[in-house]
């Protein structure tokens, strides 16, 4: 939408007139209200000739009375109208033929004079008409007078004389055309039984200050041309829609399109939004809502005011970017369509009138925050056009502060739904705690001021709090920036004691959803495992001990903080057992107490129990760790007691094995006495003696071998 077209109007009538005595001695009197003219106009359109027939029926009165010494009358008369006013033709019923010509021209107005075809008298009327032509002669698009199968614009006067009430208009218009009247200030129209559109106003009590600019276009006089726009990668097609008659408003507009899409592309950073082409049609301000211009992004439709400049029409192609889509907020798409269009207008070395959209001392009377701004149509004119002159002030500024790139960058995030507060980043994606890159964080629809704001504020190099103070913000905007900032304060704060960990996505949809109660909450609970990652990591150091990656893990996690609460608690009493463990794992002290202890923990493996803690917890296996160091404390914690128990019980079972060897020996002596007091129980061999036989059963105690070595024929007899 472009700003509302202004219409500076001039009206001008008045009237004037000789009086004379008979006797040839003359003398000058105002003609007003001694000369009054009350008169009828009629406007009668006649597109087909590019004209306007205006005729004015005229009731001349002369309002002087005679004297006893004098006679009044009027020779003729001065009548003001429109400044294009042409083939002035004066009649009436009286005998004699009037005659109309021009007194002076300017470009206001044009002073006619009447001479009458005869004198008037006092306290005579007289009834005069005059004729003349509007004329459509051709030239720029935005002169008052357009004449034509389809479009009508021209400006409608009352003529009467100064304080003299009475005079009409009417206006007709052929069938077919839909006209708007500005001001409104003539009833509605009606038919007549011909089809004609007629307007009519009743006796006006000011004729002198009525003003009227009537416009009109009639549908089906259009001719369409296709021109192609090459816009990046894409060839865009064109379609072209203006009146008929006005070829010129088609040669112009294609081919600024043409010229202008490509480098708005460009300077915007982003390539066709659309997946079709445009259609830009001519058009009045009437059916733009009394706009400049209007686009239509459901269609793919530009509508431009016939008399628009080629600013408007740069502002226009700017809002194939800035339609809604990019950005929610009126405001804003208004900012950078201006500020785009305006550019390629520079760029393209386009005169633009000085001043166009200037925040002039008038408009800031008007000034609203620019969230205040409504719909289309919902506001007045004065403030309609300081929040357009407004709102291209805040985007020169946001542009001075974020440059051309920081701006791109902006834009391609707002087309992508990529919202701020990001993770930490690798080029364009986000890495993980295990170094898995991954898509931008997405947000659901276009921008709104909140959502600009932080995307500006993302790249870092400037603030744009100030400007969204003072332009953007009402009062209740304003406690909402307040609690940003110093929500932004802490997670600023917060974001740097995490260095390298992401902060969970739940505390930055919080900031960027301006939840900022929430993301006070989640903030401190970010900060608190923060504190607890420091304690565990010097407490692990302490232990000689590697910490694991799954508190990083559970932090960074959707639940974010429920894990990581659960995760640091585990870390931390695991920490401890095995730091339990490693104390329980004895010193030397004395021979004794080495012996004893070794003894407990023969059979065991309490220091790989505590290596296999170690790597355990290196890995996040807490539960491994925490099972391995247990049990090095358990062996190493009872290791002196085994050993005791151990001892008690070996000795007991020597003493057992040692008795046992006793009454062995015993039993084993006994024997051999017995052999040796037996006469004859043994043969010695020849050249052997009997103790050499004792030898040989004493080294062979199995029974086979002993009867082996006994008399075969004493088998009954038993050994002693």
């Amino acid at each position: 939408m472009t700003r509302r077209l202004a219409m500076v109007v001039l009206a001008f009538a008045a009237a004037a007139g000789w009086l004379a005595a008979p006797a040839g001695v003359a003398e000058v009197r105002a003609a007003t209200p001694n000369l009054t003219i009350v008169s009828t106009a009629r406007y009668d359109v006649q597109p087909d000739a590019h004209r306007v027939r205006v005729t004015v029926d005229m009731t001349v009165t002369n309002r002087l009375s005679d004297t006893a010494t004098k006679r009044y009358y009027f020779d003729h008369a001065f009548l003001s109208v429109l400044p294009d006013a042409t083939a002035l033709k004066a009649s009436w019923t009286g005998s004699g033929t009037p005659r109309a010509r021009v007194s002076k021209r300017t470009t206001a107005y044009t002073l006619v004079q009447v001479d009458f075809a005869q004198r008037l008298y006092s306290r005579k009327t007289a009834a005069i008409r005059l004729v003349f032509d509007l004329v459509d002669k051709g030239g720029v698009a935005g002169r008052t007078v357009r004449i034509g199968p389809s479009l009508v614009s021209f400006p409608v006067w009352a003529y009467a004389t100064d304080s003299t009430p009475g005079s009409t208009v009417r206006v007709v218009f052929p069938a077919g055309y839909s006209v708007e009247v500005q001001p409104d200030v003539v009833p509605s129209p009606k038919t007549d039984p011909s089809g004609k559109i007629v307007f009519q106003t009743a006796k006006l009590d000011k004729p002198l200050a009525f003003f009227a600019f009537f416009v009109a276009d009639r549908p089906g006089s259009y001719r369409e041309q296709t021109v192609k726009a090459k816009v990046g990668a894409a060839s865009v097609d064109l379609t072209v829609r203006g009146w008929a008659e006005d070829a010129a408003w088609s040669k112009r507009v294609g081919g600024l399109m043409t010229r202008a899409l490509p480098m708005l592309s460009k300077e915007i950073g982003l390539a066709w939004p659309r997946a079709g082409g445009l259609i830009v049609h001519e058009t009045i301000t009437r059916s733009t809502g009394g706009y400049a211009g209007l686009f239509d992004p459901s269609k793919g439709q530009i509508e431009v005011a016939y008399d628009a400049g080629d600013d408007v029409v740069l502002h226009e192609a700017a809002h194939t970017w800035f339609n809604g889509g990019l950005l929610a907020d009126r405001w804003a798409n208004e900012a950078f369509a201006s500020y785009y269009g305006l550019d390629a207008a520079a760029r393209l070395k386009i005169l633009v009138k000085p001043g166009t959209d200037a925040l002039t001392p008038a408009l800031e009377a008007a000034r609203i925050p620019l969230n205040d701004w409504g719909v289309i149509g919902a506001a007045n004119g004065a403030t309609e056009d300081y929040a357009y002159a407004a709102s291209l002030a805040l985007a020169r500024a946001i542009a001075k502060r974020a440059g051309p790139d920081g701006l791109r960058a902006v834009w391609a995030d707002a087309a992508d739904g990529v919202g701020a507060y990001q993770p930490p980043a690798s080029g364009a994606a986000a890495t993980s705690a295990v170094g898995a890159t991954e898509a931008p964080e997405t947000v659901d629809g276009a921008p709104d001021w909140r959502g600009l704001l932080d995307l500006l504020d993302e790249g870092g190099a400037a603030s744009y709090d100030d400007l969204w103070r003072t332009w953007v913000a009402r009062a209740a905007d304003l406690e909402l920036l307040d609690a940003r900032a110093t929500a932004r304060t802490h997670y600023d704060a917060v974001l740097a004691a995490a260095g390298d960990w992401r902060l969970p996505r739940a505390v930055r949809d919080a900031m960027r959803a301006w939840r900022f109660d929430d993301a006070t909450r989640l903030l401190a609970a970010a900060k608190t495992i923060l504190a607890e990652r420091t304690v565990i990591s010097t407490e692990a150091t302490a232990a000689g001990l590697t910490a694991p990656t799954s508190l990083r893990t559970a932090f960074e996690s959707p639940d974010g903080f429920a894990s990581a609460t659960l995760e640091a608690t585990a870390e931390r009493e695991t920490i401890a057992r095995y730091v339990a463990a490693v104390a329980a794992r004895p010193t030397t002290t004395t021979p004794t107490t080495d012996l004893v202890e070794a003894i407990g923990v023969w059979g065991t493996t309490p220091q790989a129990d505590l290596d296999r803690a170690r790597t355990s917890f290196a890995t996040g296996d807490l539960a491994g760790a925490a099972a391995a160091a247990g049990a090095a404390t358990a062996v190493w914690s009872s290791a002196a007691d085994i050993g005791r128990e151990r001892l008690v019980g070996g000795g007991a079972l020597l003493a057992a094995v040692l008795l046992v060897l006793v009454l062995f020996g015993v039993w084993l002596r006994g024997r051999r006495r017995s052999r040796r007091e037996a006469p004859g129980l043994v043969s010695a061999a020849p050249g052997s003696s009997a103790s050499d036989s004792y030898a040989t059963l004493a080294a062979t105690p199995d029974p086979a071998d002993w009867t082996a070595a006994v008399d075969p024929g004493a088998r009954g007899a038993e050994p002693d």
